[in-house]
């Protein structure tokens, strides 16, 4: 295969102009040079491959940076201020807010550094350096050993060369997989621990829509938040200090103030979470005909829960904000990829590809050994996975992953109970117990105990209808069968009961926590509920899932290898795997539907004809108000409106949140944020003619920092581009 691979990459400069299709692909920077420069600066791009990536000089690489644990952000100036969305940041703002300093509704703008507000655990990354390790990982490799052995010997390779990249230095190092396994690459990083919040507009503003306009063009969000990375005396990574000083990028981009009309070329680089364009048709039948319709019901009705409770209780609103933003984002992208699926005929299309495959497997008797079963071996192992996917996916929504918040809160007290079943020293049980406490204060912060219990009646409706009998956890029918199926009984029986719902009763019972009481804690209703449904999904469920992926990724890489083989004049680019990418393209209007064309880019017009002020995310800010009143937009107009929004053709997914996006010249246009709904199935089918990324406008960030804020001295740190 890695000869293959290499033969493949020798013929990609002279198919390239030919097979790229639309502005698709998400592209390993350290191979812009050969496969991708000359493309792109046809489009109009005017620097070269090094100033994108360098490991000998200062490139954009080194102004990139992942942001906490899933987005991206960039540096805006050599004083270490970064921007990202503020749906990025939005668990760090709702972190300092309180009824009190409600930054979620109000906003918040350090007006110093002094009062810059530090983030205990959010750190950035940023790429040193990547290279190509394939022979490296593969070394000791042969076609006839088994599975459990090359995975000891890819596994001991990895270890060697992550270890040897970053001896005696800070650097942290990975060796990620590329085309389902055929190649691989080295990352050596560096990450600073001392990040700290600068500025986020009002919510209405940061996510002026909310979810109504979630996932749509025309947008009118300004998904924008700053942070400043801080660093030691010598620019190195620590710990938060008030020693510490402002960190010294390598580079930072200038922000270009001259706008973006219809036809500019457009580059985002960032990390984009993860696509799967190469699975079989059986993959994308499992997704939408199984899998998303059962988690979009049950995601539909905890949002519907969330919204009329939060509309209720201001401090409510405050502790699931950042919840019911989660949820709904999903939520929301997958109906909009199930109709995207559904217009684009993905499985249809897919099935005609691999009939095609299939014909030219069954060709030759060489093909046949290696590949004449493949599609049949997808089939039956799919058959089995979508069901255990089915009931695995459900359960743990219902029970832990932003279901029922006290059944999962339960769960995390395993470790607790087990230490205290073995032969443990007291004072070993005491500060798992303290810690215990301290984690119960975190997640009470953010807790509801009438949310929790009306997301508690309408979840288990829905598991008891749509997981079968025979599929559903033990404990759970005990108790329905208690309670003869009346949630609304169970619910004032089992909070009345449990510690888990009450952060004064469990904090006291920690306080003199002993083997007894952990067997008392074991009693606990929903303690029992959780450790069930935990061992029941474990025994049953979990093992299998993991199993058979396991035995579909071995699949996939030889499906991979057969593809190229199958078709060796087609470019393929590798599936986003949270490894730095570049994408380009162009600003461009797309049809939305049966006479309806979308332009290209917003304006602060559009936002004052959405204002309502009944409606929370509609509710204008009244300072934006007096400003559009005035006209008062200072430099930063296009056409005489201030510009808010734009839409390009890059291919973008989720970590792509926060990402730069960069102009002809190399300089700050705009920040990815989202993508357009008729093509947000792009992550398994890109749509050229719909799949449209959506970003802020930099001079509708520029103008909230500088004149409804009156933030403007962080714009003297920056380098601004009139022209």
């Amino acid at each position: 295969m890695r000869r293959k691979l290499l033969v493949l990459m020798m013929l990609l400069p002279m198919v390239f102009a030919g097979l790229v299709k639309a502005d698709e692909g998400m592209w390993i920077p350290i191979l812009i040079e050969k496969y991708n420069i000359q493309l792109m600066q046809e489009k109009g791009f005017k620097l070269t491959a090094e100033d994108i990536y360098s490991v000998n000089r200062a490139s954009m690489k080194d102004a990139i940076l992942i942001f906490g644990g899933g987005c991206t952000g960039e540096v805006i100036s050599g004083e270490g201020l970064l921007i990202t969305n503020h749906h990025c940041g939005y668990g760090q703002i709702q972190s300092h807010s309180s009824l009190e300093n409600d930054y979620l509704t109000n906003g918040f703008w350090a007006m110093s550094k002094g009062e810059e507000l530090p983030n205990p655990r959010l750190s950035v990354t940023f790429l040193k350096w990547m290279s190509d390790v394939t022979d490296e990982v593969l070394k000791g490799v042969t076609e006839n050993m088994t599975d459990q052995e090359r995975e000891r010997i890819v596994s001991e390779n990895s270890a060697t060369l992550r270890r040897n990249a970053v001896e005696g230095t800070h650097y942290t190092a990975s060796v990620r997989p590329f085309y389902m396994g055929n190649q691989y690459f080295l990352f050596v990083s560096e990450s600073f621990r001392d990040v700290r919040l600068v500025g986020a507009p009002p919510s209405a503003i940061g996510k002026f829509g909310g979810e109504t306009d979630n996932w749509v063009w025309p947008r009118h969000t300004g998904d924008f938040s700053l942070f400043r990375i801080y660093a030691d005396k010598d620019n190195k990574p620590a710990d938060y200090s008030a020693d510490n000083v402002p960190y010294k990028p390598g580079y930072f981009f200038p922000i270009s103030l001259k706008g973006v009309q219809e036809g500019d070329f457009t580059m985002v680089f960032g990390y984009p979470g993860s696509t799967i364009q190469y699975v079989p048709s059986y993959h994308i039948e499992m997704v939408k005909e199984h899998l998303n319709p059962k988690m979009i019901e049950l995601r539909g009705t905890k949002i519907a829960i969330y919204e009329e409770e939060m509309a209720s209780d201001p401090l409510v609103r405050i502790k699931y904000a950042s919840k019911k933003s989660g949820v709904a984002n999903a939520w929301k992208k997958w109906i909009g990829e199930q109709q995207g699926l559904e217009r684009m005929k993905t499985i249809e299309k897919k099935r005609e590809y691999e009939a095609r495959f299939q014909a030219w497997a069954n060709s030759t008797p060489g093909l046949k050994a290696k590949y004449g079963s493949l599609l049949s071996s997808y089939n039956e192992l799919y058959a089995t996975l979508k069901q255990y996917n089915v009931v695995n996916n459900f359960t743990n929504e219902v029970f832990f992953s932003s279901g029922v918040e006290a059944i999962g809160h339960a769960r995390s007290y395993r470790s607790l109970v087990s230490l205290a079943q073995t032969d443990a020293a007291p004072d070993a049980l005491a500060r798992a117990a303290e810690n215990a406490a301290n984690s119960a204060s975190s997640f009470f912060r953010n807790y509801d105990r009438n949310m929790d219990k009306r997301i508690f009646v309408a979840v288990m409706e829905l598991y008891s209808k749509v997981i079968p009998e025979a599929s559903q956890a033990p404990e759970f029918k005990k108790m329905q069968q208690k309670y003869k199926g009346n949630f609304a009984v169970a619910v004032e029986d089992l909070y009345a009961k449990t510690l888990f719902a009450d952060e004064a009763k469990l904090k006291a019972f920690l306080s003199n926590f002993n083997k007894g009481a952990a067997k008392k804690l074991a009693n606990d209703p929903f303690y029992v509920l959780a450790a069930d449904v935990d061992d029941y999904l474990g025994a049953n469920y979990r093992g299998e899932v993991s199993r058979i992926n396991g035995e579909i990724q071995k699949l996939n890489k030889i499906y991979m290898a057969a593809q190229m083989e199958f078709e060796p004049d087609r470019l393929f680019y590798p599936d986003a795997n949270s490894t730095l990418r570049v994408t380009y393209g162009e600003v461009k209007g797309y049809d939305s539907r049966d006479a309806v064309y979308h332009k290209h880019y917003t304006t602060l017009k559009g936002i004052m004809e959405k204002d309502n002020p009944d409606i929370y995310d509609y509710d204008v800010p009244q300072r934006l108000r007096d400003l559009y009143a005035a006209r008062d937009f200072g430099r930063y107009t296009q056409d005489g409106e201030v510009p808010v929004c734009f839409i390009a053709t890059n291919h973008t997914t989720g970590g792509n949140s926060g990402s730069p996006v960069i102009n002809a010249e190399g300089h700050l246009i705009g920040v990815n944020f989202d993508r357009a709904w008729e093509g947000v199935a792009s992550d398994m089918a890109y749509n050229p003619t719909q799949s449209r990324n959506i970003s802020i406008d930099i001079r509708y960030a520029l103008f909230i920092i500088d004149k409804f804020a009156g933030a403007g001295y962080l714009l003297d740190e920056m380098v601004l581009i009139d022209k």
